[in-house]
């Protein structure tokens, strides 16, 4: 793919860059052009910047600490200079977009691209200080134990590979602020990534489309509404007690009156209500034993102007969709298995379509193994940053330094410890891929130039007091302003409560 000129390739004010044209086809010349393209999206202290996600890719050991990192031989500069690049260092995240966006992208088994969003949150219970925290839900360690902590919420598009892989390729990170609503913020984040891939020639006209796989906390009918005219189909999983319509009944001649919008209920827990399937399929797998999907087609939610639709003006659309049910017969862990309700934006799918279906569902928990690396190895959510927009540059650094393992993994050699099994390159994780790429990263050269000589600020006297604290912050309860009026303006104060007196 070349591009002619910079003013010819512009979307939306961006400029589109092809890593492929800087370097050969090969998984070095990759990795180098993307190295290079990465660096120009550094605006503002792009050497500490860069050098800083080399110190990431080239460390022993999971990241613990920032001053650490400054102790590899890939950082060149002092800790000073490292947390000074993410105070006052810039990137241009809309050219990191669509450089993220115009390497290599995995695709199916049928060669379609598959997309996975879902929700990740980065916990700071103690950080008072610190702006924009909102209540973030996660799981305890107890049976249906549901812990709200403070901290900062971030949606993740991902695309999925086929097959059994610990392996995605993030394509764009956005932080959820207070007030945002959530369904409208993920609909533009997809509709921005869609349109990127199209510009960087991944998808073409006659290509099959899109798929979108999210979680029961997406609303699909309402993401697949706003995405209408782009080439995806939403697949979304629903909650085991929905109730669905479906189409309304041919018109009896003679009648009068308004017509009815709405058929008969469709009840997910109750098995009276849904008839025939209109497809179904069986398939063997080795964990699970038999898989089983029915499917029924054209059913739609009965909408109303509340929530998401309060500020939709006249009539609601009807949005319908194939229903699929997915029951196996074991699970490996011994426990009883239960169904797997899933909501597909295509109405009328056949049975191949719905086999094909159920199985890129089951892809989306791979973007979990990928939450685990960029956490637990990465080091994402380990440094205590006060400004949210320093913890932005910090977490499209991390995505940065793991697009360069994905584009190092057919490049680097095993280094695998004596008890650890030898693996094919195809097949080695993200984690034993940073292993070799120290040795690799002589071979990509780096941009970045020698640092100059400099000295410490003399910083606060000793024993002089801070004179200038800093602002304490609420923590904002709802992420989404269509919820209730009353629950816009409710807070948690980090503040401690003043003490009584007399």
């Amino acid at each position: 793919m070349i591009f002619l000129s910079r003013e010819e390739n512009r979307i939306k004010g961006c400029l589109l860059i092809s890593v492929h044209d800087a370097a050969p086809t090969d998984a070095v010349g990759q990795l180098t052009a993307f190295r290079q393209e990465f660096h120009r999206c550094l605006s503002h202290r792009p050497d500490a910047l860069f050098e800083l996600v080399d110190a990431l890719l080239c460390g022993d050991g999971p990241v613990i600490s920032l001053p650490e990192l400054s102790l590899t031989g890939e950082h060149r500069r002092g800790h000073g200079s490292l947390y000074a690049a993410l105070s006052r260092g810039r990137i241009d995240v809309d050219r990191l977009r669509t450089a993220l966006a115009s390497v290599t992208v995995p695709r199916a088994a049928d060669g379609r691209i598959v997309l996975a969003v879902d929700v990740t949150c980065w916990l700071r219970p103690e950080a008072h200080t610190s702006r924009q925290r909102v209540l973030c839900h996660t799981y305890g360690r107890g049976k249906d134990t549901h812990i709200m902590v403070p901290g900062w919420p971030y949606s993740l598009v991902t695309a999925l590979e086929t097959g059994r892989s610990s392996w995605t390729a993030p394509l764009d990170a956005r932080r959820l602020a207070p007030g945002d609503d959530t369904a409208t913020i993920t609909a533009g984040q997809l509709r921005d990534v869609v349109e990127r891939l199209i510009a960087a020639g991944h998808w073409q006209p006659g290509d099959p489309d899109i798929w979108i796989v999210a979680d029961a906390g997406y609303d699909g009918p309402r993401l697949a509404f706003l995405l209408t005219d782009l080439p995806v189909q939403i697949l979304v999983r629903m909650r085991s007690d929905r109730v669905l319509r479906r189409p309304a009944p041919a018109r009896t001649p003679g009648t009068t009156g308004r017509p009815p919008r709405h058929g008969g209920e469709f009840l997910f827990g109750d098995p009276a209500s849904w008839g025939e399937p209109d497809a179904a399929t069986t398939t063997d797998t080795r964990l699970y034993g038999a898989a089983t999907a029915r499917a029924w087609h054209r059913l739609h939610p009965r909408l109303t102007h509340r929530t998401a639709w309060i500020s939709q003006n006249g009539q609601l659309p009807i949005i319908e969709g194939t229903v699929i049910r997915l029951s196996v017969e074991q699970l490996p862990s011994g426990g009883n298995p239960k169904p797997v309700w899933l909501w597909w934006s295509h109405p009328t799918a056949d049975s191949h379509e719905v086999n094909l279906a159920w199985q890129a569902f089951l892809r989306r928990f791979d973007i979990e193994h990928t939450f685990r690396m960029l956490k637990q190895t990465l080091g994402w959510t380990r440094p205590k940053l006060r400004d949210p927009e320093a913890a932005d540059r910090w977490a499209w650094l991390v995505l940065a330094a793991y697009t360069q393992l994905r584009l190092a993994r057919a490049a680097v050699s095993d280094l695998r410890r004596p008890w650890e099994r030898p693996m094919p390159a195809e097949r080695l994780t993200p984690a034993r891929v940073r292993r070799g790429f120290r040795n690799l990263h002589s071979r990509t050269g780096s941009p970045t130039a020698a640092p100059k000589p400099s000295r410490p600020g003399p910083g606060r006297p000793p024993g002089r007091r801070n004179n200038q604290p800093a602002t304490r912050h609420d923590v904002h309860i709802v992420t989404s302003p269509n919820t209730s009026p009353s629950d816009k303006t409710k807070r948690i104060s980090s503040s401690p409560r003043p003490r009584r007196t007399g």
